[in-house]
C-alpha cells in the first residue's frame, strides 16, 4: 500500500484503533480496597476475560479501522454487498454504541472501559467525518516530500539514469499537441540564402506546406508521437481498469510521481508504483515531472 494515499482522517482512525487495542488490556472495573485488607493479589479483570465485551467493543473497533484502511488500498472491494469502507464505518459505530451502554451498566468503570469509550468515540468520529471534512481529507504526509527526495538525488520509481523529457528535472518539450516554434528549417520560416522578401506566389506555397504539416489547431497529436512522462495529481483521483470497468483499481495520491505510458483521447494510461496500469480519466491540473 502506498502510504502517501492516506489522509489525516485515516491517521485519526489508526491512532484511535491503537489506543482502543491498548485499553483492552487495562482494568475493566475499579474497586475500593477495605482498610486493613491486602488487595495486592487481587487481579482485576480486563476485556480479554469477557469474550462478548472484547468482540463487540474492542476488536470490533480495531477490525473496522483495518477495513477502512484496506479500502484505501483496494477500492471497490465489497463484503456482503457493502464496500469495505462502509462495512468498517458500521463496525466502528457499533463499537461506540456498545461501549456507551456498557459503561452505563457498570458501577465502577475501570481505566480500560473509560479509555475504550473515548477511543471508540474518536474512532467512529474519524471514520464518519473523514470523507466529509476538508481538513481530514488532506494528505497525511506533506506533498513536498517527493520533490525533496528528487532534489536530494533520489530518482522516482522507474527512472533511468540521466535526464530527459518526462523525468523530473529533465528538459521539457512543448505541451502535447502544441505547434512547434518557428525557426530555421521550419516551413514558413526564412531559410539560409533565401531573400527576406519573397514574391506572393512563393509565400502562398510556403504557407500551404506549413498548414499541411501542422496538426489541426486543438486536435490531438498522433499516437506515435506520444512520449511517456512523469506526472503528479493535485488531489486524490481514481484509476480505472483498461477494460472499462466502472470500479477503480487504485487511487492516485498527491505528492507521488506516476508514469504516463499512453494517451487515449483526453485520458492517460498511468502506471502506479506497484506496476498496476489503468486509465486516469480526469487529467486537469496534473503536474508534469
Amino acid at each position: 500500500m502506498n502510504i502517501r494515499s492516506l489522509t489525516r482522517g485515516d491517521g485519526v482512525v489508526i491512532g484511535a484503533a491503537v489506543v482502543l487495542f491498548i485499553a483492552s488490556f487495562l482494568d475493566f472495573s475499579s474497586y475500593d480496597c477495605p482498610q486493613g485488607v491486602d488487595c495486592s493479589r487481587f487481579d482485576s479483570p480486563n476485556a480479554w476475560d469477557s469474550l462478548g465485551l472484547l468482540m463487540s467493543v474492542f476488536l470490533a473497533g480495531v477490525i473496522g479501522a483495518a477495513l477502512l484502511i484496506v479500502s484505501r488500498a483496494m477500492p471497490g472491494r465489497k463484503v456482503v454487498g457493502l464496500d469495505l469502507g462502509q462495512f468498517g464505518v458500521a463496525l466502528t459505530v457499533f463499537a461506540l454504541w456498545t461501549a456507551f451502554w456498557t459503561i452505563l451498566d457498570v458501577n465502577n468503570a475501570g481505566a480500560g472501559l473509560i479509555l475504550g469509550l473515548l477511543a471508540a468515540l474518536v474512532l467512529a468520529a474519524g471514520a464518519v467525518a473523514g470523507p466529509l471534512v476538508p481538513a481530514l481529507k488532506a494528505p497525511l504526509l506533506s506533498p513536498s516530500a517527493p520533490a525533496q527526495a528528487v532534489q536530494g538525488g533520489q530518482q522516482p520509481y522507474g527512472a533511468q539514469p540521466g535526464q530527459g523529457y518526462g523525468f523530473p528535472g529533465g528538459q521539457q518539450q512543448a505541451p502535447y499537441g502544441a505547434q512547434p516554434s518557428q525557426g530555421y528549417g521550419y516551413p514558413g520560416a526564412p531559410q539560409q540564402g533565401q531573400p527576406a522578401q519573397a514574391d506572393p506566389a512563393q509565400a502562398q506555397q510556403a504557407q500551404a506546406q506549413a498548414q499541411a504539416q501542422q496538426p489541426a489547431q486543438g486536435g490531438a497529436a498522433p499516437a506515435g508521437d506520444f512520449t511517456p512522462f512523469w506526472f503528479a495529481v493535485p488531489v486524490a483521483r481514481p484509476l480505472y481498469g483498461e477494460d472499462g470497468s466502472p470500479n477503480p483499481i487504485a487511487e492516485l495520491a498527491p505528492g507521488t510521481w506516476y508514469l504516463a505510458v499512453e494517451q487515449r483521447g483526453q485520458s492517460l494510461i498511468a502506471q502506479t508504483q506497484d506496476g498496476r496500469r489503468g486509465v486516469l480519466q480526469d487529467t486537469t491540473g496534473i503536474q508534469r515531472g
